[in-house]
């Protein structure tokens, strides 16, 4: 290799990810019933145009071209998450059908040789749990492990890695206190009880499957981001980058790692909301941080931006994921009063977000250092990718996406999980977020994420020249620094 080409470990893994509710449409095919995406996306100004996932990418039916899609490309491992409303709709007994749909897909992928990573949980809550209260009750965290639980008896046998919960955050804070997202709740209170019976519902899982089988991956998807502080020597800015940090990090690191939630976080919360606080400390039973806290083989680092914070300069709230629609968007922080988010003047994708790199590099030198490698728990950039306004061209009769923003966004990237592993840490593989253009939640169909385009009208997929770029990166193992841009 020359001394402009950065090489990866052979047993690092490239892979993509997508989730069930954006991708498989099938809405109410074979059994499946209501999530409660599927109740938000029809509350009227809750979703961008009205958008739903009734079909989306179709990918129930055409999955078996997807995996061909995808070994034609050279993932070697392909993360998905399977739809608790398809699997055990309302949340009642097991759907065959809905169970024979993930262990097709599977047997699909392993014939392809690409290596299937389940996610259990990726926000689709049965809607009739919801309408029992949901994540807020502790009941829905018994349900989610038997859920699991039905499923590992169906694929077991062939899949061996098992992610529980992806972006607690958003399930919980995002979700029961700012209202961006389904359920599309207001209340601190309900986002602190939906954040803990998660985390119980992870910790539960976890330890079930490691009784049933020990030669499990097992582990859990955190989103997280580096928050700095405007003036670093202005303590209430600096004081902004801890709030942040405590809110959306450690809140989801400390217990499942230390088996106890931030204590300054915990009185931050409380200052402004004491009711909040005693329902959380009241729903917390003896036991409950330790079964958390189980030892996990692998985490999963979702990554897309920073914070630049300040807790003096007004220039907008830090309301992250701000609602794109009707609905009023309040702020996924329970103690986010007087927070603002500072523009540093970086590049930004078409969600407005910061394309920082160098972000990635520190989250997971900051994630080894301080909770992954004292336990031996491995690294995965489960998650990273870029929304921008893809155009679709003919060129001598062949359609192409020239979208050489996005190929700059995952050069840099891959780049900065080098620099990471470089740094000492243990980071063992990357998928780009996402495999598809999809349904984008409360933006419906407005964005596209995906380094394979899909007509939503035809469903026909065209590998973009990012898609192109990374399946030259995997072929190689390599990062040529001299190659051209959008090649």
């Amino acid at each position: 290799m020359s001394a402009d080409t950065r090489t990866f470990p052979e047993s690092f893994l490239f892979g993509a990810a997508t989730a069930a509710f954006q991708i498989e449409g099938a809405a109410f095919d074979d059994g499946r019933r209501a999530s409660i995406w599927d109740a938000f996306s029809r509350v009227p100004g809750a979703v961008i145009h009205g958008d739903n996932g009734d079909v989306a990418c179709d990918h129930y039916n055409l999955y078996r071209d997807d995996v061909a899609l995808m070994k034609r490309m050279g993932l070697q491992t392909y993360r998905f998450s399977t739809s608790w409303s398809r699997v055990r709709p309302d949340g009642g007994p097991l759907n065959p059908k809905g169970v024979d749909f993930y262990s097709r897909l599977v047997d699909e992928l392993l014939d392809a040789d690409i290596l299937p990573w389940l996610t259990l949980y990726h926000w689709d809550l049965p809607q009739a749990l919801q309408d029992k209260g949901g994540w807020t009750v502790r009941e829905t965290s018994d349900l989610f492990t038997e859920y699991a639980l039905d499923l590992h008896d169906a694929l077991g046998d062939r899949v061996k890695v098992w992610t529980t919960l992806n972006e607690p955050w958003c399930s919980s804070f995002l979700s029961y206190t700012a209202g961006i997202h389904a359920p599309g709740h207001y209340s601190k209170t309900e986002g602190l009880l939906a954040a803990h019976h998660l985390l119980l519902g992870h910790g539960q899982t976890v330890r079930e499957l490691r009784a049933r089988d020990e030669s499990l991956n097992l582990g859990i998807t955190l989103n997280l981001t580096v928050p700095d502080p405007a003036d670093p020597s202005d303590s209430r800015d600096v004081d902004a980058a801890r709030r942040i940090d405590g809110q959306f990090n450690r809140w989801f690191l400390d217990p499942i790692f230390l088996a106890a939630y931030p204590a300054d976080t915990v009185e931050d919360i409380r200052e402004v909301d004491a009711e909040a606080v005693e329902a959380l400390e009241a729903a917390i039973r003896p036991g409950d941080l330790e079964t958390i806290a189980q030892p996990l083989d692998s985490l999963g680092v979702n990554y897309y931006h920073g914070e630049l914070v300040s807790g003096t300069v007004p220039q907008h709230p830090l309301e992250s994921g701000d609602a794109p629609t009707d609905r009023p968007g309040g702020s996924p922080y329970p103690a986010g009063d007087g927070i603002h988010s500072v523009d540093r003047g970086l590049r930004q994708t078409n969600m407005n977000w910061e394309v920082q790199p160098e972000g990635l590099t520190r989250v997971l030198r900051r994630v080894w250092d301080e909770y992954a490698a004292p336990v031996g728990t491995a690294l995965y950039v489960t998650e990273n990718g870029a929304s921008y306004d893809d155009e679709l061209v003919v060129e001598d009769g062949d359609k192409r996406v020239h979208d050489a923003e996005r190929v700059d966004f995952l050069r840099e990237h891959l780049g900065a999980i080098l620099d990471a592993a470089d740094a000492g840490v243990d980071v063992r593989g990357y998928f780009y977020w996402s495999f598809l253009d999809n349904f984008e939640w409360a933006w419906g169909y407005e964005k596209r994420f995906g380094i394979v385009r899909v007509d939503y009208d035809t469903q026909e997929r065209t590998v973009k020249d990012s898609g192109r770029e990374y399946a030259r990166i995997i072929g190689a193992r390599a990062l040529d620094l001299a190659h051209a841009t959008g090649s």
